[in-house]
């Protein structure tokens, strides 16, 4: 078990339990219990004593440096990075003259990981219920909508290229076929546990669900602001939990 977290009361019932040993002879568990040095190993045998091992520190250490800010997302974009000793090849650059090349009439590649989600009720007398869209259908359905609002449009194959007619599908609902270049893969079912705090009486709450599926395909500027705001403040819902965020390459760059 391999933990940085585990709370030393934790640590000790743990080992107690793997040992077998009764509570009434757990004097030699007092230790595991006391012991906060971290790293910190601890192994116990079938019936045995608790063993701890302190392993030397490694030397290796991190420069950080703290510096407060406003909270405005052109600021914090433009914030230069320190490049990585350790990791040659890193490279930091200021947004602004990115979000300035944009005009409109530019095509660009693009790659979006976003959570779809639609507004639904079963009946008329009860409230909508946000719940995510699972085909690719809807999904991208769900992104063609929002186009528009922000500042693209999703550029469309040649007739000759366009292997499926677009149509509705069997409920009749609208299909577009493989009209647009567009493409949906990597969908992820994710639940977050939001839990606060150690032990039983612990504030419970509902755990976070949500779909995530990752877009890939070519655009063309329709309003440079509308997509530089977008941009800026992701596309969608649950951005908290990596979504939302739209990247740009210029076209003919492999994503």
């Amino acid at each position: 078990m391999l933990s940085a977290t585990l709370p030393t009361n934790r640590r000790r019932e743990l080992v107690e339990a793997y040992s077998g040993r009764k509570k009434a002879d757990s004097r030699d568990f007092d230790t595991v219990a006391q012991a906060e040095e971290y790293p910190l190993l601890t192994a116990v045998a079938p019936g045995g004593a608790p063993v701890l091992r302190r392993p030397p520190a490694s030397g290796r250490s991190v420069d950080v440096e703290l510096e407060r800010i406003d909270d405005d997302l052109t600021l914090l974009a433009d914030r230069p990075a320190v490049a990585s000793a350790t990791a040659p090849g890193w490279e930091s650059r200021p947004y602004g003259p990115f979000l300035d090349q944009l005009a409109a009439g530019g095509q660009w590649t693009f790659r979006l990981t976003a959570n779809p989600i639609q507004h639904i009720r079963r009946k008329d007398d009860e409230p909508t219920k946000r719940t995510a869209h699972v085909t690719p259908v809807h999904q991208m359905g769900w992104l063609l909508d929002r186009q528009e609002r922000c500042g693209f449009r999703v550029l469309e194959k040649p007739a000759e290229r366009r292997l499926l007619p677009s149509g509705t599908t069997h409920t009749g609902q609208p299909h577009h076929g493989d009209r647009y270049e567009l493409t949906v893969h990597d969908k992820r079912s994710l639940s977050f546990d939001k839990s606060r705090g150690p032990g039983p009486k612990a504030a419970r709450k509902a755990p976070v669900s949500l779909v995530t599926v990752t877009f890939d395909g070519r655009l063309e500027v329709t309003d440079p602001e509308l997509l530089c705001r977008a941009l800026r403040q992701g596309i969608g819902k649950a951005k908290a939990y990596g979504c939302g965020l739209l990247t740009l390459a210029p076209l003919g760059t492999a994503g």
